[in-house]
């Protein structure tokens, strides 16, 4: 596997780490919060990530398609956006072919994912249910780690 391949992996077990903390234990209605007008909601945000994810492999198995899905409810959106990881990570773990390269996988979808968690982080933050910061340096990230079970943080504050 090669060295892009694997940082590309680790950075999904990240954005899996990073915003599994976003979502578990949101509170009750939080998905539909809108802190404007034309603002997306929570709950569309988070389906545009497992849409963003649905995109990747799409492009990496060399059949690019694009889908924009309607929210489904919180939990079962949390779930998807889990599923999506491990589908991704479980292809870029695999020998099939690369169909484009890690770099614009990491500059397209994966990196908009990540501004997408912040977003629901700052969202958590508008509608009364903030999450800690925390050093992510210390945390324990672990590749092929995407599910919904993460280590517990190590340095909260």
């Amino acid at each position: 596997m090669s060295d892009s391949r694997t940082l590309l992996r680790h950075t999904l077990a990240t954005v899996a780490y990073r915003g599994g903390k976003a979502i578990r234990s949101a509170p009750a209605g939080f998905e539909s919060f809108r802190n404007g007008e034309s603002s997306r909601t929570p709950g569309q945000i988070l389906a545009h990530i497992g849409d963003l994810y649905d995109g990747a492999l799409a492009m990496a198995s060399g059949k690019p398609a694009w889908n924009d899905s309607t929210p489904l409810p919180w939990e079962q959106e949390c779930a998807r956006f889990h599923a999506a990881l491990k589908t991704f990570d479980d292809y870029l773990a695999s020998s099939a072919e690369l169909h484009c390269s890690c770099e614009q996988l990491f500059q397209g979808p994966v990196a908009d994912s990540l501004t997408h968690i912040g977003q629901i982080t700052f969202l958590r933050r508008l509608a009364g249910g903030p999450i800690k910061g925390e050093n992510y340096f210390k945390a324990e990230i672990v590749t092929g780690r995407v599910g919904a079970d993460q280590a517990t943080p190590k340095r909260e504050f």
